[in-house]
């Protein structure tokens, strides 16, 4: 098998707001790995608050061996190097849509599940109050059946940003607060709003976790607590359910272990994503039929999808029935920036 990765350039529809900062872009690392003239495609949405980014992810694609078996991905996965989850994932995706395309069927085949999953939130990023009110009124009639919030402003005002947006839809509410409150803040304010979860609202590894699980009238997600596998029994004593994200695990081979894995434990199970295009969301959209609550809008906050193929259908992000990941690469000049690339056998 021959891999080639190249960097490309996401340009968002408006500016994105979280706790760490905004964004206008989002830089990833699309990979091609061909087999006997087939070639399948995956997508690594590299993430700066774990120290990896899209130059990182290519100097280690260098060191990647495939063999020439696409099917043998015990061996593969065993024999690459450490770290760099997000371009793991790229190889990995990559490998399920060779794979799919090789035997003319779609990845949700392929893993024996079933072709849908819960609806996707959108979200609505972080401003003030009104602005978040206003924003989400916008949206109104896009067919979005769930809302995500991201607070976190070190402003006090997250409990009035939480009720400005709940003045103006029914739709349910869940919110992301990326680690910016303390455990007294969490305590106080998650009783006010009126919410179906709320994630991270500590910082990952924060010893008040347990005692906010046991407090919090809501459930209580992790995200950046909880990467791969080796990670979710620990979540269990901490919160309620798992963000699971193909960037953290590695890819959909960790992920629907993970899934399984907290089921086992009790826990709740969400897919989330990154700033991705439909290439880097349709492997998401495979395994979100595991999931109790889906979080796959990376791609419908992009100006232009440069990877069309997932069918936003009814809130719903609908995989492809086409073979493999089910996606293909459309005018990508007009939406990405090429700026290098790797090759490796």
């Amino acid at each position: 098998m021959q891999l080639h990765a190249q960097k490309a350039t996401l340009r968002l529809a408006e500016t994105f707001t979280i706790s760490r900062g905004s964004e206008d872009e989002a830089e990833v690392v699309q990979v091609e790995i061909s087999h006997d003239g087939t070639r399948g495609f995956g997508e690594a949405a590299p993430i700066e608050r774990y120290d990896e980014s899209a130059a990182s992810a290519l100097a280690w694609l260098e060191h990647v061996e495939l063999g020439d078996d696409p099917f043998a991905l015990d061996a593969i996965f065993d024999g690459l190097p450490p770290g760099e989850q997000a371009a793991r994932a790229a190889v990995d995706a990559a490998l399920h849509d060779l794979q799919g395309r090789l035997t003319g069927l779609p990845v949700h085949r392929l893993l024996g599940l079933r072709p849908q999953g819960p609806p996707t939130s959108w979200t609505i990023w972080l401003g003030d109050p009104d602005d978040m009110a206003r924003r989400t009124e916008k949206v109104a009639g896009r067919g979005f059946r769930r809302l995500k919030l991201k607070l976190g402003g070190f402003d006090g005002l997250d409990v009035e940003r939480v009720k400005s947006v709940r003045a103006v839809t029914d739709l349910p509410l869940m919110c992301d607060v990326n680690e910016a409150w303390t455990l007294d803040e969490a305590l106080e304010a998650i009783p006010q709003l009126q919410i179906e979860y709320c994630e991270q609202p500590l910082k990952a590894g924060d010893p008040g976790g347990a005692a906010l699980k046991a407090q919090s009238p809501v459930p209580i997600y992790v995200d950046e607590d909880c990467h791969t596998l080796a990670d979710v029994r620990a979540c269990a004593e901490r919160a309620h359910g798992i963000n699971i994200k193909l960037a953290k695990s590695g890819g959909i081979r960790e992920a629907v272990r993970m899934a399984h894995a907290a089921r086992a434990l009790g826990l709740g199970v969400m897919l989330g994503c990154m700033v991705e295009s439909g290439l880097g969301i349709a492997a998401g959209a495979h395994i979100a039929s595991l999931m109790d609550h889906v979080d796959l809008d990376g791609n419908l906050l992009l100006a232009e999808d440069p990877w069309p193929g997932v069918e936003f259908v009814d809130g719903v992000q609908r995989p492809s029935q086409r073979p493999g990941l089910g996606v293909e690469k459309h005018a990508v000049e007009k939406h990405g920036v090429e700026t290098s690339g790797v090759e490796a056998a």
